[in-house]
């Protein structure tokens, strides 16, 4: 049996009869950079997260640089983000001229640890970056009286959490800003590179408007420095469409994650993610962790199971091998082997597992019997 990581191609046969004329409407209309279907998808993503403003993007990255850009991070300060994330969510300090300084993450909910935070907080820092990995939301509570004890901006990394909910709220309503991802393999993925920013602050949506198309609040009449970060029409229609479909897609794959911990709980030789009390995990990633004395042979382990997994026609992934306090882009910070041992542990002891609302159970039960199949070898 074969198993991929991801299958958009089965998302996209089950609604190809609406994506097609909302895709042909554009090209009808010839309105392809924003335009009323971009403007109707901001209505309707505000409302999914209730929240009073979206701003459509031209991509996640773009949307991390816009909700630090309008937040007044600049190039004297620094922005504290967990080690343990994509590189995106680092961009938008460093495009700011920000310096991002990099936390551990939590062992449980691998996402920013908040008793970590308060250590590197310095005389320069102005922000806080609250990324939802995975698609379980970051502990808001805490991070939001740390950041009102220190006067910071505190905002939310969203990339890969839509819908996601901590304590009976979704996402977005916990900060100043929060930025999504829209690229193809999210739990909301455009048809190519889209993102959005959303708020209920009704300066910063002007600001972040203004931003996103050269500055100006007017063709031609720019008030700001600007970027050229739009979202094209196209994009608008697409995640249009899938909007509707998104709670029966995130029902699917909790679904996913339920048969997994059915089938490999209790199994020793691995973990599985926990899901926190009042939280609404959305997996969009699926992320088990080989278990172990030995730190070496738990990496070794963990990349002979993934070999396996690929033999027996079983797709996997690394989310992410190497910590961003390690990326040569950022030698020059100084950090070090060691920094931060629970991002580090999770690069070398993770492995994505297929996660997908159109994974039948067929498919979960062959990936379960290949994990057990190794570990019995």
């Amino acid at each position: 049996m074969k198993v991929p990581f991801l299958d958009l191609k089965a998302q996209y046969q089950r609604i190809k009869d609406e994506v097609n004329p909302a895709i042909q409407d554009i090209l009808d209309n010839t309105a392809f950079i924003l335009g009323k279907s971009v403007v109707q998808f901001e209505k309707e993503f505000a409302e999914a997260h209730n929240v009073k403003y979206c701003i459509g993007t031209s991509s996640g990255t773009d949307a991390n640089h816009l909700v630090l850009w309008a937040s007044g991070v600049g190039s004297e300060d620094e922005v504290i983000i967990p080690a343990n994330t994509f590189i995106a969510t680092a961009w938008g300090a460093t495009l700011c001229g920000a310096k991002p300084v990099f936390v551990d993450c939590h062992p449980q909910s691998y996402n920013i640890d908040p008793s970590k935070v308060e250590a590197a907080i310095t005389k320069k820092t102005k922000a806080i970056v609250a990324v939802h990995l995975y698609g379980q939301a970051a502990d808001m509570d805490a991070l939001n009286v740390i950041a009102k004890k220190n006067n910071l901006i505190l905002v939310e990394d969203a990339a890969q959490a839509h819908l996601a909910e901590y304590k009976n709220k979704k996402i977005g309503n916990f900060s100043k800003a929060t930025s999504f991802s829209f690229y193809p393999g999210k739990n909301l993925g455009a048809y190519g590179e889209a993102g959005a920013v959303v708020t209920d602050d009704e300066q910063l949506a002007k600001l972040v408007t203004q931003l996103r198309e050269h500055g100006q609040s007017e063709k031609y009449y720019h008030e700001n420095f600007g970027h050229n970060y739009r979202m094209e029409g196209i994009q608008g229609a697409v995640l249009g469409v899938k909007l509707k479909h998104l709670q029966n897609w995130t029902d699917g794959r909790r679904r996913v994650a339920a048969k997994y911990k059915e089938l490999l709980g209790n199994f020793e030789q691995i973990s599985l993610p926990v899901e926190l009390p009042e939280h609404k995990h959305v997996y969009h990633l699926f992320v088990i962790r080989v278990t172990g004395k030995s730190f070496e042979s738990r990496e070794e382990t963990r990349n002979k199971l993934q070999s396996f997994l690929s033999d027996n026609d079983v797709a996997s992934g690394l989310h992410y091998p190497v910590p961003l306090h390690l990326q040569k882009c950022f030698k020059h910070l100084g950090y070090k082997s060691g920094d931060f041992p629970v991002s580090e542990d999770l690069a070398r002891t993770g492995l994505s597992l297929p996660m997908f609302p159109e994974l039948t159970n067929d498919q979960i039960d062959y990936v379960a019997l290949k994990i057990r199949e190794f570990f019995q070898k």
